[in-house]
């Protein structure tokens, strides 16, 4: 696998990334016959190179997600075209957090041929972007689009990554009985899909309990300086705060809440969901409470071999964001295999058929939604590290 980094036209201003195995895949999406192969599971022998995109926010405002994603997934194509059968030709480009460069990243992925789409990182883009790909037939797996909605842009739209629906209740409840809250105060950025989506699920689960929100407040992607708010939140003298922003907001967030003397616990949504937090913030974010879909405490075999082959290829931890890029990979190749045929509609038809399949994360399956499902977790920040919140 060779990588090269170039730039794109000044007027575009995109910084692409093409994580490549010898090849390319046929412009046609799926008509190449060297794209069916012979035999099934571990069996199968495609003699062509599959070729799979992948938009990810290499630069922007995810980033630091979009960064975590591509190692996961250069990892786990590494890994993948050491078996024998199936190769991966992985391209990954920046959408740089962008909507309209997301759209335009799928136009090329689509017309290029790509047999599947993976990302984009970020749900806003992820709904501009994904009906391109499900008006040309072209099967999208999501790895970190949480917002409720993603999949019902079309029967060619999945994701491995749990709805905030399915993991912030849990975290709400766990949250309460732990810290026995009685009465809190809510913050969201409301200019984006995913921190507005979690926010509507956490408001719904707090509604539905016995704790009261005596204040809602909100902030933009773009804000760095949350005094005035965190002042307006530490005068209603909440048990906790509730807050669902990106890591961008979330690391000035938590250390300016502790320099205020705001001592209680902070539960964030899946944005918070970063090592960088801990990295950045240090010991403002101890006791922070993020809910997730992957604990590296996870003593599963296929997460021990994960974390284990991360750590040593990136010296360094890999977080949520990292494990669920590595599982979609896996997943697509388990579609793959599954009818030996890397054509668009085979691999759709192979994602659908997920079922109970031993993975980084879990055991996952994908429901009739589309939607992965596998055991969620409640973490709590002790040590500089995730830990699971008991």
């Amino acid at each position: 696998m060779r990588t090269s980094l170039f730039t794109m036209s000044a007027a575009a201003g995109a910084l692409a990334l093409t994580l490549t195995a010898c090849g390319s895949g046929d412009s046609s999406g799926g008509s190449d016959a060297s794209l069916v192969g012979e035999g099934s599971g571990d069996s199968c022998v495609i003699e062509g190179e599959v070729p799979v995109g992948a938009a990810l926010s290499l630069t922007g405002a995810a980033a630091s997600y979009g960064e975590s994603q591509r190692n996961g997934l250069e990892l786990a194509a590494a890994d993948l075209n050491e078996k024998d059968g199936v190769t991966y030709d992985l391209t990954v480009e920046d959408d740089q957090t962008d909507p309209k460069q997301g759209i335009s990243v799928f136009e090329g992925f689509v017309n290029d041929g790509a047999s599947v789409i993976i990302g984009p990182t970020l749900s806003n883009t992820a709904f501009q972007a994904q009906p391109i790909a499900q008006e040309e037939g072209v099967p999208v797996l999501a790895i970190s689009n949480t917002a409720d909605g993603i999949t019902e842009q079309g029967d060619y739209i999945f994701r491995d990554s749990l709805t905030e629906s399915q993991v912030i209740p849990q975290t709400v409840t766990t949250a309460i009985e732990k810290y026995d809250l009685k009465d809190v105060v809510v913050m969201y950025s409301n200019d984006d899909a995913f921190t507005e989506s979690g926010y509507e699920v956490m408001a719904s689960a707090l509604e539905d309990s016995d704790t009261e929100v005596t204040d809602t407040l909100t902030f933009s992607t773009n804000d760095t300086d949350f005094r005035a708010l965190l002042t307006e939140a530490k005068n209603a003298d909440p048990d906790a705060i509730f807050v669902s922003g990106l890591i961008e907001a979330a690391i000035p967030l938590v250390t300016q809440a502790r320099e205020l003397g705001i001592d209680v616990p902070i539960i964030g949504g899946n944005g918070f969901n970063n090592p960088q937090l801990m990295a950045d913030a240090g010991d403002a974010a101890e006791g922070v409470v993020v809910g997730a879909a992957w604990n590296s405490a996870s003593d599963n075999p296929q997460n021990a071999d994960f974390l284990a082959a991360y750590e040593e290829k990136y010296d360094s931890q890999p977080d949520q964001f990292a494990a669920q890029a590595y599982t979609g990979l896996m997943l697509i190749d388990d579609a793959v295999r599954s009818g030996c045929s890397a054509e668009r509609d085979a691999i759709k038809e192979g994602l659908g058929n997920i079922s109970d399949v031993e993975s980084v994360l879990g055991t996952i399956s994908i429901n009739e939604d589309r939607d992965a499902e596998h055991e969620a977790v409640v973490q709590v920040v002790e040590d500089g590290k995730f830990t699971v919140l008991k």
